[in-house]
């Protein structure tokens, strides 16, 4: 990320990233600041609630608009009562074509239709060689921006408070288990953050970190509030709703 800030610097052209989670956006963040006189930057995902969004980091005397990020919107129609379809279906689907994650954005599982939010670069090839997803038959086309359905997802938040911000810690209270049964689930690689399988239970968490732990479902680190008197961290989580 420190390489695409001194690429702009040095060309003094426009940087558009792949889609980056919630913790590599803060990363970015930090490196360039909000008071930057040099070089901005942005993040769009079409939806406001977007997990996974593009950066588009440029000199300061640039421009950045919707078609700086160069997205496409796809949708397909199909009929859930004979195939139901989940994230993971529609995610495994673009997998198997050979399709770099960090190509892709989110993606949306409706009533109806699925969408998906892709480079401009890959929406033609998905477009052509998309036809199938498990037994339901798919056929993409690009919409509007404003089209989109975004997530039906629901999220639980809570005040916690943690001894340290190590992940095993943090699971502990999260999905109120033993701290050495939330070791074996990342010692059993059975535990993912920001999509990345860990195994290190004492590897420190920030804020914006996703979890996902196997068989438990996915929460957030929201933000780090502070100190209690007796030391403790005091955390805002949220837990998926299942």
């Amino acid at each position: 990320m420190l390489s695409w800030k001194q690429q702009v610097e040095r060309t003094y052209t426009p940087y558009v990233t792949d889609f980056l989670d919630p913790r590599e956006r803060h990363i970015v963040r930090s490196l360039i600041g909000e008071n930057n006189e040099e070089i901005v930057y942005s993040f769009y995902g079409v939806h406001d609630e977007a997990e996974r969004k593009r950066a588009v980091i440029a000199p300061f005397y640039e421009t950045i608009n919707e078609e700086s990020f160069v997205l496409q919107l796809l949708e397909s129609k199909y009929e859930r009562k004979f195939n139901e379809l989940s994230h993971r279906d529609v995610l495994g689907a673009l997998m198997s074509l050979g399709i770099d994650r960090k190509k892709i954005g989110d993606i949306y599982v409706g009533e109806d239709r699925l969408q998906i939010i892709v480079d401009d670069t890959i929406a033609s090839f998905i477009k052509l060689e998309l036809n199938r997803i498990r037994r339901a038959s798919v056929r993409f086309e690009e919409v509007p921006f404003s089209e989109v359905i975004g997530s039906m997802d629901e999220w639980q938040e809570n005040v916690k408070t943690v001894a340290s911000l190590r992940l095993d810690v943090v699971i502990k209270e999260i999905y109120n288990i033993s701290r050495n049964k939330a070791a074996q689930f990342i010692t059993s690689k059975k535990v993912k953050v920001n999509h990345l399988q860990i195994d290190d239970p004492a590897l420190q968490l920030a804020e914006k970190d996703l979890i996902s732990v196997q068989g438990k479902g996915r929460s957030k680190l929201l933000a780090i509030e502070g100190e209690t008197r007796k030391g403790r961290l005091r955390v805002t989580t949220a837990r998926l709703k299942t």
